[in-house]
């Protein structure tokens, strides 16, 4: 019997470096302080310790703009620091897997200052070149995903680059195999360190659309998007990836893959074809957009989030792995989003969201703070947001086009803005959170006098023993990791019911996403099942039963 890979068991914590715990009080996290918690993470349960990145940049947009990916950000430390992170968290059985950025660079890395100097310059096919059109106007209609164009003007030599992020952040050409050799050397010198394994952003836009056509038109620009995700040599460069370097470690791949759908991701993680391990696919976050995409406190229906989840694990069944996760640092707190965050039903929400993805199959994922119960942040001022993201849509909506009012786009920021995730992670209810001694690079939610890992270490019912209690089953029972996954109650609006099975082995699992008692009726044989977990009062299972409100409950039969 083949033996199930170690990533497949695992359970990876996610790490915002800079948000996460100051060690020298300049209110910016740091390498040294991650180490200083360790032991708070193997008590967690973790396996996998993701590291958003920690490379020299300038922080256009907090470090995803990379100037030298082989040297560590001042802010965060030094090698040494890396090194003695590397050895403290593989001494306690912790692995790390490092943030790869290589869609694009900043514009101060090496390779593009040499790129801008001329039009024969060796390095300027590392990026993605192209004159103005006859009539003077841009290459193409393309809209940066940060808002504005997607081409930026450099006078050197009379012509534009693409970046479909920031205006720093240049797109390189991996059409260019010296590129991409140059990528794979730096990959190798990282993994010979010892690392585990690769978080690879947005990897499916490497590969653009031959020409470089113009793009449908959306809200007043040309749409990249399905010119750029899943391009044409995309699955020829990942092979060769994995070939000349991800093939010879034993090592944990995830792609990051905007519009991704079940059938190409099937092309990334089937083991058959050699690429990635897994991906993370967005389905379920785009469930509660609004007409001007994120910016919106529209609430998600419940029904639509069924149908996605299950979409992904009845999807991925053949081949190919599942990546579980309710947020990271592109995304709100999952509480504030898919829960309540109210005093009264944040903890047992959380819990019951904790619940419903950590028994379903494939990879979860927790977000630092997500096993504490923290919650999204609504700043009164526009100038306490630090994201570039929320700067500039709110430039493009409100100052520029005049879409959305301030009070409508403030609420959506409230809602949606990435800056949610990134406040610091609450450790005690001490000044600035415990996060640091000195003024934090973003204000702390000042929710943390009540929600803090120190109160929540301190408390056996905590959400945090809770994701204690949901790892630990994960390495207990072979079903949640392998069984076959259906839905039950597939119309229902305010429960979440599904079933996993592997051999004689049933798991039932039941959530109540409302704040007020509901009612189920099931024709499952499951009389003789244990409650495996649940956050409320053990209650035994009945055909009918009645749930309180967020309550979640997981029953396991093994027949005899």
């Amino acid at each position: 019997m083949k033996q199930t890979q170690w990533w497949k068991k695992s359970v990876v914590y996610q790490i915002y470096p800079r948000s996460f715990c100051d060690s020298n009080g300049d209110g910016i996290g740091d390498l040294k302080g991650i180490i200083s918690k360790l032991d708070y993470l193997k008590t967690l349960g973790v396996d996998v310790l993701w590291l958003c990145p920690i490379y020299q940049s300038p922080n256009d947009d907090n470090g995803y703009d990379i100037s030298d990916y082989q040297v560590i950000m001042k802010e965060f430390g030094t090698m040494d620091d890396f090194d003695e992170l590397l050895a403290q968290s593989h001494t306690r059985g912790l692995r790390i897997v490092m943030d790869l950025v290589v869609n694009h660079s900043s514009d101060e890395h090496r390779w593009f200052v040499e790129s801008r100097q001329s039009k024969d310059n060796p390095y300027r096919d590392y990026y993605i070149w192209q004159e103005s059109k006859a009539d003077g106007s841009l290459p193409n209609n393309w809209g940066s995903w940060f808002s504005g164009p997607a081409w930026e003007y450099d006078s050197t030599t009379d012509s534009y680059y693409l970046h479909i992020f920031s205006r720093k952040q240049p797109d390189l050409n991996w059409d260019n195999p010296r590129l991409r050799d140059e990528i794979f050397t730096m990959m190798r010198w990282w993994l010979d360190k010892g690392i585990d394994g690769f978080r690879m952003d947005v990897i499916n836009l490497i590969s653009k659309t031959e020409g470089l056509p113009d793009g449908p038109i959306v809200n007043g620009s040309g749409d990249l998007s399905p010119l750029v995700c899943n391009g044409p040599h995309v699955h020829d460069y990942l092979k060769e990836m994995n070939a000349k370097v991800l093939s010879h470690y034993d090592i944990m791949t995830v792609g990051e893959t905007p519009n991704v759908d079940v059938e190409t991701a099937h092309l990334y993680t089937d083991e058959d074809r050699h690429e990635l391990n897994m991906v993370f696919q967005f389905e379920h976050m785009g469930i509660d957009m609004g007409p001007y995409g994120k910016w919106t406190d529209r609430r998600f229906a419940l029904k639509d989030l069924k149908e996605v989840l299950s979409k992904w694990q009845t999807g991925m069944v053949s081949s190919g792995w599942n990546s579980l996760y309710w947020n990271n640092h592109d995304q709100p707190r999952v509480i504030s989003r898919f829960g309540c965050d109210s005093k009264q039903w944040r903890e047992k929400s959380g819990k019951m969201l904790a619940t419903l993805l950590h028994m379903m199959k494939g990879t979860p994922y927790i977000y630092q703070g997500e096993e504490i119960g923290m919650t999204n942040v609504a700043f009164d001022k526009l100038e306490d947001y630090r994201d570039i993201e929320i700067l500039n849509a709110y430039h493009d909506l409100v100052t520029t086009r005049h879409l959305l009012s301030h009070e409508e786009m403030m609420r959506g920021i409230h809602s949606k803005g990435r800056d949610n995730a990134r406040t610091p992670m609450q450790w005690n209810d001490q000044p600035q959170a415990g996060f640091t001694t000195g003024t934090p690079w973003i204000k702390v939610n000042p929710n943390y006098v009540d929600i803090n890992a120190k109160k929540a270490l301190a408390n056996t019912h905590s959400i945090f023993y809770y994701y204690q209690k949901l790892i630990a089953l994960r390495k207990s029972y072979d079903i949640i990791i392998d069984g076959d996954y259906q839905l039950l109650l597939p119309d229902d609006e305010h429960l979440f019911v599904y079933k996993r099975c592997l051999d004689k082995q049933e798991l039932l699992v039941i959530c109540n996403f409302t704040d007020q008692p509901q009612t189920v009726c099931l024709n499952e044989e499951m009389e003789n099942s244990i409650l495996l977990i649940s956050n409320d009062e053990p209650t035994a299972f009945s055909k009918e039963m009645t749930l309180r409100p967020y309550e979640a409950r997981v029953y396991y039969q093994k027949a005899k």
